[in-house]
Order: structure tokens, then C-alpha cells, then sequence
């Protein structure tokens, strides 16, 4: 069992709360944001058990949030972390929701994050609504740290790949595609891209390989 595995519950939870929910945000496993002025961003953390690891986790990103939740596997005995009054106290001080998934995927609200709010990371927590807010769909289950993440540049970066196949482009040629694709054809992050002549780009062999791995929608 993999704490991908928690991933969908969560995220069914958190929309019943309103929030538009994606995984693997900014090196948050569960990121959720609800409109508002300024709009409300709530950061999940997952385990496949209440530990003081997942605890350190929340407190380590709850300066880019308004809400923590810590959400683990509840324990098929009954003596799981999430039993203990003490562990649950902690929580209660530090303001963090605990969240503890079933076997069956169904989410039962332990705690609720009531605690007035940390000092918040500016910085942050806008990089983290940025992100959010450039990624196209939600690409990726949180949870899972094996595979290259579907970040906001890495779409982008597919998305001029993808209308790169027919033939080498110019950055003006792309720019309707993605605004930033003059910085990613120039710095050419993933090895996608060569200079066919001055100011021209064409798609490398790499490239051809990661549209056949991330195969990108017909324009």
C-alpha cells in the first residue's frame, strides 16, 4: 500500500469543502484553494500512519497556508497515533486537521484545524497559487515520489514539444501556446529542444521520447 493510495479520498473530502484540490503542488503531497479575497490555501499532508513525521511535515509548510490537515491510514486495530489523546492534543495546539482514511476510502474528520494561524511565508505561498493556478488539470496523484512531477513548466514544456513535431519553430511562433516559451526553448530545461539556425528551434530525440510518455492532446 502506497500513500498515493489516500490520495483520491482526500481530495473528495476537501472538495466537499469547497476547494479546488491537486496533488504534488510545490513538493506538497495535497494542495487545496477556495476562492476568496484573499483566496483561502489549505496544504495535506499524507502518511500511511499518524507519526511525528507527518506532524514535522505540517509544521514545515504551514507558513505557505491558512489550514494544515495530516491525513494516514486508520489503523485496522484500533492503536494507531490517531487514538492517542495525546497525539491529538498536539495537533489541537499546533491547529492542524487530522483526517484518517478507512480501508474502504471512506474519510472520517478527527480534528479539525481551529488553531489560530502560523506566521505565513509570503513568498511561498504565492509561488504555491502560482503553480496551482498554471497547471492544467491535476496530472498528478499526491502522494508519490518516484516519477517526475507534472509541474505547470514541465506542461508548457510539452505543450511546445507538441506543436514542435511538424517542424522547428520559432519562440513568437509558440507564445500563444505558452507565454513563457521563448525561456523554455532558450533554457532548454529538459533536453527537448536544439537550435536548428539563429533564432530557430527544433524538437531533439529526447523530445520525440517525452511526447510519446506524455502524450499531449490534438491543437
Amino acid at each position: 500500500m502506497q500513500e498515493a493510495s489516500l490520495y483520491t479520498p482526500v481530495k473528495r473530502f476537501l472538495e466537499g469543502l469547497e476547494y479546488t484540490v491537486k496533488g504534488e503542488v510545490g513538493g506538497c503531497d495535497v494542495v487545496g484553494l477556495r476562492d476568496g479575497e484573499p483566496p483561502v490555501v489549505v496544504i495535506c499532508e499524507l502518511k500511511l500512519q499518524f507519526n511525528l513525521e507527518l506532524v514535522l511535515q505540517g509544521i514545515d509548510r504551514a507558513a505557505a497556508c491558512d489550514e494544515v490537515w495530516l491525513a494516514a491510514r486508520m489503523s485496522s486495530r484500533g492503536k494507531g497515533r490517531e487514538h492517542d489523546r495525546r497525539f491529538r492534543a498536539l495537533c489541537r495546539r499546533l491547529g492542524f486537521g487530522l483526517l484518517a482514511v478507512g480501508s474502504s476510502g471512506n474519510v472520517e474528520l478527527l480534528l479539525s484545524p481551529a488553531a489560530p494561524p502560523p506566521r505565513r511565508d509570503p513568498r511561498r505561498r504565492s509561488r504555491l497559487m502560482e503553480e496551482h493556478r498554471r497547471r492544467r488539470g491535476d496530472p498528478v496523484v499526491g502522494g508519490g515520489s518516484r516519477t517526475p512531477i507534472m509541474t505547470a513548466y514541465r506542461q508548457d514544456a510539452l505543450a511546445c514539444a507538441a506543436a514542435m513535431v511538424d517542424g522547428p519553430k520559432r519562440p513568437r511562433d509558440l507564445k500563444a501556446i505558452s507565454p513563457r516559451a521563448a525561456n523554455i526553448l532558450l533554457h532548454n530545461v529538459y533536453g527537448w529542444f536544439a537550435r536548428a539556425e539563429r533564432g530557430v528551434y527544433a524538437l531533439t530525440e529526447i523530445g520525440h521520447a517525452a511526447l510519446q510518455r506524455w502524450p499531449q492532446p490534438a491543437p
